[in-house]
């Protein structure tokens, strides 16, 4: 499941940002708190649980939907051995020959750049 334990670490709160609960995210998504749990079982999104709750970092959404590719790049990753510690600091650190975050470019529809580095990490 593309969940981790509970978030020590600040310095992830600080790279993500906005979070969202369950609800938060399943409103715009147009369905149920239920179904954004079976996408993070099906590794299309990945939640974090922060402060006894599981969250999802909101720049996972694009409006009604998730992120164009998301799904994709979150399982070369995780091919590539990243933890999901190492994935959300991977997809929220900047990265100047983008530039900006690979989540950033994603959103911008630039992700076709963002999965070759994550499948070339595979390797």
């Amino acid at each position: 499941m593309w969940q981790i334990g509970a978030v020590t670490h600040n310095d992830i709160d600080t790279l993500i940002g906005d979070w969202l609960t369950l609800k938060e995210a399943a409103e715009p998504l147009g369905v149920s708190p239920n179904r954004i749990k079976q996408l993070i079982r099906e590794n299309r999104m990945m939640g974090v649980t922060r402060g006894g709750e599981l969250s999802i970092p909101a720049a996972f959404l694009d409006g009604d939907d998730l992120v164009k590719g998301l799904s994709g790049t979150l399982t070369l990753l995780s091919d590539a051995g990243f933890s999901h510690e190492e994935a959300l600091r991977w997809l929220f650190t900047p990265d100047e020959s983008l530039p900006g975050t690979p989540i950033q470019a994603m959103r911008e529809k630039r992700g076709t750049e963002v999965r070759r580095r994550a499948q070339s990490m595979a390797f």
